[in-house]
């Protein structure tokens, strides 16, 4: 019986042999454990040549067995045999010559005649996949057509578990036959654009013309929390009321989440105009904390304690087991409600947007004690999902133009207003003929992106400064009035309190964390409060001590907002001055040729730019256009940053910026997400440019520990040679008008999660002390100045 049954590219023959070649090596070895070792994986080799030639019948292999188990002992080492999942294989086939402990149990919990079978891979692609490995091992060619492979395999409680495989190529030669045909690079351009016509594939690789030699190592890893979120994204942003498998598949990827096969799913709306939790509309989801009614006012349904976490501090109930909490307090509906639906642990999970609550996610079971406060924490991964498709669902239509433009739409740049209108029209027409029309979203195909920002450095750093300062400037005053106190009335328990407050002044100094803050608040709500209400009376010292203290809190916070404020208003200034200025130079710019721009203002400015013929509605665009809306974007930057530096002497907190321009050498399409309110681009493959504007300003310099923004410097990102040269000219060009000094970096950066190649341009930017100044100044120069 031959090893491969169907068409495929390369005749499979097991060996041995690249693993052979590795053993002769270690025959040199000065390790007396390892020559012995390898002298008899040899005699193994010697009494078996086959094992080195290659085997190509399973029979054959099933008779080999215990040699193999021998040669591959190293591979598999025992002490890993029942933690790694591993098997040896063959390519793209669910035969296993030898295989760990860990994965023959996992197989043999799924049943008796089950068989793992990869679960995305069809034959023509399976023939395709040979095809690549041909062209990278053989040929060379950098051609990436890797994908990820799973194994999906049921667990002894009958939940569906996603393994992905990871191929270990090591051991493998691939070798040409007469019947192989010569590859060019020619032939390499037409299989690029034919992925998915395997005839074109199967007269480039005639089946079986070529010989894979070797053994394939594959290791693989439980991703079935990571496949199960996705698939609840998917299923949010697929999701169809009408649909009737819809709640059990959700059900199915909340049980893989969970690892729990019992577990059910419910949803329970929040009335804000009336103030009840109600079912929703369609009844596709159940609720179990309503029981049998369509709703009922929060205080009637929930306890208090689910009350105040749900509707006050936005958390997560858990109730482990229903039934003891039921007969500790018989007056609560809540547990009388899940009891009678036969439920004996639950999780609550409230669904928060902007502040509002929309509702309640039910997780139930019919066990106590499974879901409970620490598997609850897995709801951290899918609530912000969860929130965006109930506040999708939420949304309503209306059709009339302008009223439909500003829901759907919000402020819309004049550039593309008129396709908005043209869309909202299409909405009109179709009501006035009696037709349900909605809103499509509206594209724009093959428009050229720009993307820059000024970014305030180490903003978070100086935030987090000013907290700790104004945290301690608190407490300090607080241990003053207690000490002050303490002189008075001679308790022991003043002496604690100010050890406290010592304790959480060394901690802060020390490090800020996430709940720092907060604890110090409590602190100060729960025990400094009501200690100085009751000690206002204790001497005009303490009083006034404590009118003191009060003067300097903020009413809002209930803390000290001095460096906090200074910080905070130091960057509303830099955003507004820069946004001012990019906006005034933005009607410039549009005057000279129509296009897509918006800005948002954060820690410093960023904006976008799209150009191209769908946007400006005329058949006039040429890239003649695009060339100068990069130069613009580039001589803009140096003059954001010169008005920065002009005006950063004027600011209470002392900051920097850095700056930074991605370009991206493609046309791609830009769709409005009615949900989102926001341009996006459209695509997965465009979707890279969006993961690119996210990550590289926190990328390093390839080998360094060096970002490769840096103050002082324009940085341009982009992973084109052609982009390279362009922004050479135009750097050139600004080098010539005294906005950049004459040398030019060109770096490498570290590769990002997914993305790989990019490169920067890197010069100092020429600096004026204001307006009217002629001279130039690099950034140090620029800095002596400004502090002297």
């Amino acid at each position: 019986m031959a090893i491969m049954e169907q068409d495929f590219p390369l005749q499979i023959k097991i060996s041995f042999s690249k693993l052979f070649e590795k053993y002769r090596e270690l025959c040199k070895s000065e390790s007396y454990l390892s020559r012995e070792r390898a002298e008899g994986v040899l005699n193994i080799a010697s009494k078996f040549p086959e094992l080195e030639e290659g085997v190509t019948s399973l029979e054959r292999i099933k008779e080999l067995a215990p040699e193999i188990e021998m040669i591959l002992e190293d591979a598999f080492a025992p002490v890993l045999q029942s933690n790694e999942i591993k098997i040896a294989t063959i390519p793209f086939n669910n035969a296993v010559l030898k295989a760990t402990e860990r994965y023959q149990n996992i197989v043999k919990a799924a049943g008796k005649d089950f068989i793992p079978r990869i679960k995305n891979l069809d034959e023509d692609h399976y023939y395709i996949m040979g095809c690549s490995m041909i062209l990278k091992q053989y040929y060379g060619f950098k051609i990436d057509f890797r994908r990820p492979f799973f194994y999906d395999i049921p667990d002894a409680s009958k939940i569906l578990r996603h393994y992905r495989i990871l191929y270990n190529a090591d051991f493998i030669e691939i070798q040409k036959t007469a019947n192989a045909k010569e590859i060019t690079a020619d032939d390499v351009s037409e299989l690029l654009d034919n992925f998915d016509n395997v005839a074109v594939w199967k007269e480039k690789f005639p089946p079986s013309s070529w010989v894979f030699k070797g053994v394939i190592i594959a290791n693989l890893f439980d991703a079935t929390i990571d496949v199960a979120l996705s698939e609840f994204k998917t299923s949010l942003l697929k999701y169809d009321k009408t649909q009737t498998n819809f709640v059990t598949k959700f059900e199915e990827i909340f049980q893989a989440i969970f690892n729990l096969p019992e577990i059910k799913v419910g949803f329970t709306a929040y009335n804000e105009e009336e103030g009840i939790l109600e079912r929703v509309p369609d009844r596709s989801f159940s609720s179990y904390i309503l029981s049998s009614k369509d709703s009922e006012t929060c205080e009637e349904v929930l306890c208090d304690r689910s009350y105040e976490n749900l509707l006050k501090q936005s958390i997560y109930f858990a109730i482990s087991d229903i039934e003891r909490q039921h007969k500790l307090d018989r007056k609560e509906k809540l547990y009388k409600n899940l009891e009678d639906k036969g439920i004996k642990s639950a999780i609550l999970a409230p669904i928060v947007h902007n502040k509002k609550f929309l509702g309640v996610l039910e997780i139930v079971s019919p066990n106590s004690q499974e879901l409970n406060s620490i598997n609850a924490y897995k709801l951290e991964d899918i609530m912000p999902y969860l929130m965006d498709a109930v506040v999708r669902s939420r949304q309503t239509a209306d059709n009339e133009i302008e009223l439909l433009i500003q829901r759907e739409c919000t402020s819309i740049h004049p550039s593309v207003y008129w396709r908005f209108r043209q869309e909202a029209r299409k909405v009109l027409y179709g009501k006035a003929k009696g037709r349900k029309i909605s809103f499509n979203d509206v594209v724009f195909e093959n428009v050229y992106p720009l993307y820059g920002q000024i970014d305030i450095k180490g903003s978070s750093e100086a935030r987090n400064q000013a907290i700790q300062k104004d945290i301690v400037i608190q407490l300090t005053s607080v241990k003053k009035i207690i000490n002050t106190i303490a002189s008075v009335e001679k308790l022991p328990i003043y002496e604690q309190l100010i050890f406290r407050i010592n304790s959480y002044i060394t901690e802060i100094e020390k490090q800020l964390e996430v709940d720092s803050e907060k604890k110090v608040l409590d602190f100060i709500k729960n025990e400094i409060r009501p200690l100085f209400r009751h000690s206002t009376q204790k001497g005009s010292k303490v009083g006034s001590l404590i009118k003191e203290y009060n003067d300097m809190i903020n009413d809002d916070l209930d803390l000290v907002y001095r460096h906090r404020k200074a910080y905070d208003d130091s960057v509303m200034q830099i955003n507004k001055e820069l946004a001012n200025l990019l906006d005034e130079k933005q009607v410039e710019a549009q005057a000279m040729y129509p296009h897509f721009f918006e800005r948002f203002k954060t820690d410093g400015v960023e904006h976008n730019i799209y150009i191209g013929e769908s946007i400006t509605k005329r058949k006039s665009f040429n890239k003649i256009y695009l060339h100068n809306l990069r130069l613009w974007q580039l001589q803009v930057m140096c003059e954001l940053e010169n008005e920065y530096y002009q005006l950063k002497k004027k600011l209470i907190t002392n900051l920097d910026v850095t700056s930074m321009i991605l370009v991206f050498n493609t046309s791609l399409s830009v769709r409005f997400r009615m949900d989102e309110k926001r341009f996006d681009v459209d695509g997965t493959y465009n979707a890279r440019y969006e993961v690119i504007k996210k990550r590289v300003d926190k990328s390093f310099i390839k080998n360094s520990q060096q970002r490769v923004v840096q103050k002082g410097k324009l940085v341009i990102i982009y992973s084109q040679r052609s982009d390279e040269k362009e922004y050479m000219r135009y750097l050139q060009f600004l080098q010539s008008k005294n906005y950049l000094e004459d040398q030019i970096e060109i770096v490498e950066l570290e590769d990002l999660q997914g993305i790989t190649g990019l490169k920067a341009l890197r010069v100092n930017i020429l600096y004026h002390k204001n307006n009217d100044d002629k001279e130039f100044y690099t950034y140090e120069d620029l800095m002596k100045e400004i502090n002297n």
